[in-house]
Formats: structure tokens, C-alpha cells, sequence
């Protein structure tokens, strides 16, 4: 009784600390964003400001198009979320029911160019774009992100789509169903918590991601928001970091927003998703 009580309240700690690792960037960088600059280059800092201000949200407003910036970053991750998820869905639906060495091998394929590196693929990517006369363009950005979340997006469908059972697309089949009718009108709606975690998942990636936009954007008025926060950092590498830390906190409330309203159906999708028939 003594082992597992004290078992369960190391893991209580261990969760415990957890949390605190993980909460500790976003609130140093709320309290930062909050606090004067004579606060800022206090040699004993504190957690909460003594004399709260916005000016460093006005300075950061006057001195880059953040807005701008932010609608770019939004077009680039819902559309990179969208396409990833109508071209996940069906191929997720193909891998899950046919159990081929084709689609083994397909599978693998996926886990496996995960560990590619973004430096490995950015000049073959850069290539093709180049040809399509996409380079410095939020199409050609989008068209990276879905090449890019396209593998992580059918590894997880594929797990949501075998949770589903056989039968219920067997029936459809009896009934007349075609292969196109039986997935939209009787997969999909069962796919629609994973489907949602999916383009979530995908929609953070995008949104948070900064290399490739670094290097395929170079029209300021077409850069995303990421980009557009290296703008803070001067040319000797002193940061601004009253703004900085302002435009980061406004950056990171988009991603902080969709989880909290989406939540259950995350941990639905997650559930579902793990659960084999």
C-alpha cells in the first residue's frame, strides 16, 4: 500500500515538473512582454511586472507589419491544412484496407522521410519551384508545407482509418455503395475527430514554421509572420526584446486559441485513433 501510494505521488511530482518545463517559456515570455524597458535591463528580474505596460505591443504594431504578416502565415497554414487533409484522407483510406506490399511499403516510406532534415530537401524543393515560377509566391509556400505535413498527416489518418470497422463499408458495398460513395458518405464522418486533429496538426506546423519561408520568401510584403520576428533582432544580434517579446506572445495566441476550442475533439480523435478493431 506504502509502494504504490508513494508510486503515484512520484508520478503526481513527475507530471508536476513536466508542467512546469513546459509552462515556463510561454509565461517569461508574457511577463517580458508586459514590462518597461528599465525592467527589461533589471539585473534581479521578476516574474510579475511592477509597472505593467503595452508600449512594448505599440512598438512592436509601429515598427513591422505584424498584421500583415500574421494574414500571410493564415492563408499559407489553412491552405496547407486543407490540401494535406483532402489528399490524406483518401490515400490514408487506400493504405488501412489494402493490406499489399505496396502499401507496406508506402507506410514505411512515410515513417522514414520524417527524418529527413529540412537542409537535405530545401534545394531539390527550391528547384521545382524555381521551374514552376513559384519562388517568392504563397502558393509556392503552400505547395512546400503540403509536401511537407502531407507524410505526418497519413500516418496518423492511417491510424484513424483502421479504427473504423470493415463492416460498416461492407454494408455500404451490399447496398450499392461505391468506393467514392462509401467514403464520404460513410468513413469520413467517423474520421471527422481525427480528420480534425489531423488539420490541426498541420495547420500549427505551417503556421509555426520558419526555414522554409526564410528561404522561399524574399518580397517583404509576402513574408510570414516567423520571418517577419527576426526583424527585432538588429544587425549586430541585440534583440529588441520588449517588442519581440510582445509580436511573439501575439504570434503564439492563434495556436493557444484553436486548441482550446477544439480540445475534445483532439482527445476524441486521439482515442479513436489508438483503438484497434
Amino acid at each position: 500500500m506504502r509502494t504504490s501510494t508513494g508510486a503515484r505521488a512520484g508520478q503526481y511530482v513527475a507530471l508536476l515538473a513536466y508542467l512546469v518545463f513546459l509552462a515556463f517559456p510561454l509565461l517569461w515570455l508574457i511577463s517580458t512582454a508586459f514590462k518597461s524597458p528599465r525592467e527589461l535591463g533589471s539585473l534581479h528580474p521578476t516574474w510579475i511586472p511592477r509597472h505593467p505596460t503595452l508600449a512594448n505591443f505599440r512598438q512592436a504594431f509601429d515598427e513591422q507589419p505584424l498584421l500583415h504578416a500574421a494574414l500571410n502565415s493564415l492563408i499559407a497554414a489553412l491552405g496547407a491544412a486543407l490540401i494535406a487533409v483532402v489528399i490524406a484522407t483518401p490515400m490514408a483510406w487506400v493504405m488501412a484496407r489494402r493490406r499489399t506490399l505496396l502499401a507496406r511499403a508506402a507506410t514505411g516510406w512515410v515513417v522514414v522521410s520524417q527524418a529527413f532534415p529540412f537542409v537535405l530537401v530545401i534545394i531539390p524543393l527550391f528547384l521545382v519551384l524555381k521551374n514552376l515560377r513559384l519562388i517568392d509566391s504563397l502558393a509556392g509556400l503552400v505547395l512546400v508545407y503540403v509536401v511537407w505535413s502531407l507524410p505526418f498527416a497519413l500516418w496518423m489518418l492511417v491510424g484513424y482509418v483502421r479504427a473504423v470497422p470493415p463492416e460498416l463499408e461492407e454494408a455500404a458495398a451490399v447496398d450499392g455503395a461505391g468506393r467514392l460513395r462509401t467514403l464520404v458518405s460513410v468513413t469520413a464522418p467517423l474520421l471527422a475527430p481525427g480528420i480534425v486533429a489531423t488539420a490541426l496538426f498541420a495547420f500549427v506546423t505551417a503556421w509555426n514554421e520558419f526555414f522554409f519561408a526564410l528561404v522561399l520568401l524574399k518580397t517583404p510584403e509576402k513574408q510570414t509572420l516567423p520571418v517577419v520576428l527576426t526583424h527585432f533582432i538588429g544587425a549586430e544580434g541585440v534583440a529588441d526584446l520588449g517588442p519581440l517579446a510582445a509580436a511573439a506572445f501575439l504570434a503564439t495566441l492563434p495556436s493557444l486559441v484553436v486548441f482550446a476550442l477544439i480540445q475534445r475533439r483532439i482527445t476524441g480523435g486521439m482515442l479513436t485513433g489508438a483503438v484497434k478493431n
